[in-house]
């Protein structure tokens, strides 16, 4: 039996505790003394020391996994669907490991989006510099010319990316369960054009830039000798609080800063983004959305912002799961009015596909999706 390195640590505490709870009155001090020793250590921290590197392949390949002919995930050599607890009693490394899957899913999926849908990706902000942050969206070649047609699909909040419905459904169902990939393909055989939006992707991440402090001695009229000495001294002090530090977090991860994305720093932005710089621009007589969950409440945003605009180019939306609330989003009667003609949400029921479902907020209707449990984006 293995013995963690945080276990081997707390050890002697534990015993120590047992020892003088056992002990009569006169330990109450060491018993005080020992509590606050254990408040100051961060648990967390001690189980980072048990872990092994947070370093995981970066291709589908490296982690011996592969999309068999019925878009299921399996074990190159085992056959085996994905394994999350690779690592018993290692939580946070296993979270960490399928984290890094998804995001090498969330690529092989934008490869499907554009060889097997035959979709493009176009770059947004249409105007951004070459310089400043960016993201993408999804379309088909006439999506802006088809006359007739355009469908529009809107993913929820979380992971998920454009292309996606539910990262869990990927890797523990299949492609076609998790993905938009049979939504697209349909409605191309329909004849319709297709726009993918992409509402996650706000920001990109970079490492936080290290501020250099300039050494107060550097400008005074100190002799030579005694800035040297204080360099020094201050050199000592770094170098044993780096040693300190890496002792304490090992496993620290790079700090990161988020730089947001112009006009699409959230999902509701990015909805108005794409609808003004493209959806208008299509010829398509009738647009339909798709929304699933908090794509859902970005689609009432848009139509608060675009009220007009939308009525006249909309023709239907199907929700899914929706979590828009027309009472916090402050939707005026005309806009309720025209999404009890135009929405209907699918939602997660018991009941047989289609039935009715008591709605208490007053817009679309709310019928049954089949399913006691929809699609999550995790």
């Amino acid at each position: 039996m293995s013995i963690s390195l945080s276990s081997l640590i707390l050890l002697p505490i534990w015993i120590s505790m047992a020892q003088i709870l056992q002990g009569g009155p006169d330990e109450k001090e060491k018993t005080t003394a020992l509590k606050d020793l254990l408040s100051r250590i961060d648990l967390d921290e001690l189980m980072k020391k048990d872990e092994p590197p947070l370093d995981f392949p970066d291709t589908l390949e490296g982690f011996e996994y592969a999309f068999n002919e019925k878009g299921q995930l399996r074990h190159i050599k085992t056959g085996e669907p994905f394994v999350f607890n690779y690592r018993e009693d290692l939580h946070r490394w296993n979270q960490k490991r399928y984290e890094a899957l998804g995001e090498i899913i969330t690529k092989y999926v934008y490869e499907l989006l554009e060889k097997d849908c035959n979709l493009k990706k176009i770059s947004i902000p249409v105007d951004a510099t070459e310089s400043e942050p960016k993201s993408f969206i999804f379309m088909s070649e006439d999506a802006l010319t088809n006359p007739q047609k355009l469908m529009v699909l809107i993913h929820g909040s979380g992971v998920v990316r454009a292309g996606q419905w539910a990262r869990r459904l990927i890797i523990n169902e299949d492609l076609d369960s998790g993905t938009q990939i049979p939504f697209i393909k349909r409605a191309m055989d329909e004849g319709y054009g297709v726009i993918v939006l992409n509402p996650n992707e706000n920001y990109i991440e970079v490492e936080k830039p290290k501020i250099h402090v300039q050494s107060s001695s550097d400008s005074s009229d100190e002799p030579a000798e005694k800035r040297e000495r204080k360099d020094k001294v201050s050199k000592e002090i770094k170098k044993r609080r780096d040693f300190y530090e890496k002792y304490r977090n090992p496993q620290r991860e790079k700090e990161t800063m988020q730089l947001y994305i112009r006009e699409n720093g959230s999902p509701e932005e990015h909805a108005v983004y794409v609808w003004d710089h493209f959806i208008t621009q299509s010829a398509a007589e009738n647009v339909f959305f798709v929304a699933h969950s908090y794509g859902g409440l970005a689609f009432v945003e848009l139509m608060i912002q675009r009220e007009a605009d939308v009525k006249s180019k909309v023709t239907a939306v199907a929700l899914t799961d929706s979590v828009h609330n027309v009472w916090h989003q402050e939707a005026g009667k005309t806009i309720r009015e025209w999404m009890r003609e135009n929405c209907c949400n699918w939602v997660s029921s018991s009941e047989p596909l289609d039935t009715s479902v008591e709605s208490m907020l007053p817009d679309c209707p709310r019928v049954s999706a089949g399913l006691s449990k929809m699609m999550e984006s995790s």
